[in-house]
């Protein structure tokens, strides 16, 4: 069972992708309501790192755990149930292109075992009405600017009350205005108590909305003193 105080606690981990080390020696322990920044060069690990804790990409060694798993001993069943205790927001946004913001949201919900249809309307309006987008509900994806889509994104991430968002360059498709409203609701969410772990290159964020600084370099993840 994981020490209590720690939502993600990994000691001496090795990560490999097509039985290539990405990772090394990694240790990093993650609190709840902590805002976390991960630094790197494309190819560097960032990624990696966020996919496991997901369990996309396969723990190889050491000690690692996130809620109540164990990342090296993990089962295929047990893995959707560790999904639905994480928010990921994705660059590309993975909207389902043939149905509205709201279908979309609606979609997740059903997935992840929401049988009450008057339970999944109100879940979905407090999420929209977060971010700011209960008037573009009934929108297309190809209705909404790029901004907005990364809003129904973070909607979306919020939707089963997640211990953790993991956002994977939140920015990097949107202009900076935009780029800065949303990182002021992640930055918000944690401030609500939610760990928020967010992969970026955009090193002007850490000014704005400071955070812990862990940085992926030379297979090894180092934090950084601010």
């Amino acid at each position: 069972m994981m020490m209590e105080e720690y939502l993600i606690d990994y000691k001496n981990v090795e990560i490999c992708r097509a039985e290539h080390v990405v990772l090394k020696n990694v240790t990093f322990s993650l609190r709840a309501g902590e805002f976390v920044y991960l630094l790197g060069k494309v190819g560097s690990g960032k990624t990696s790192l966020l996919k496991s804790f997901y369990a996309e990409v396969p723990v190889a060694s050491g000690d690692a755990r996130i809620f109540d798993y164990d990342l090296t001993t993990i089962r295929r069943r047990e893995v959707p149930f560790l999904r639905r205790q994480l928010g990921i927001v994705f660059q590309d946004f993975q909207l389902l292109t043939d149905r509205t913001a709201y279908a979309n949201l609606e979609f997740v919900l059903e997935a992840t075992g929401w049988r009450d249809k008057e339970a999944r309307e109100e879940r979905i309006d407090a999420v929209l009405r977060q971010v700011g987008m209960v008037n573009k509900a009934y929108k297309m994806p190809h209705e909404l600017s790029g901004g907005e889509q990364q809003r129904i994104v973070t909607a979306r991430a919020l939707l089963n009350n997640p211990g953790i968002i993991l956002a994977d360059e939140p920015t990097g498709n949107l202009d900076p205005a935009t780029g800065e409203m949303i990182m002021s609701h992640l930055y918000d969410i944690a401030r609500r108590g939610t760990a928020v772990v967010v992969a970026t290159h955009n090193l002007s964020l850490l000014d704005a909305f400071p955070g812990r600084v862990l940085r992926c370099a030379d297979k090894h993840l180092v934090e950084e003193r601010r």
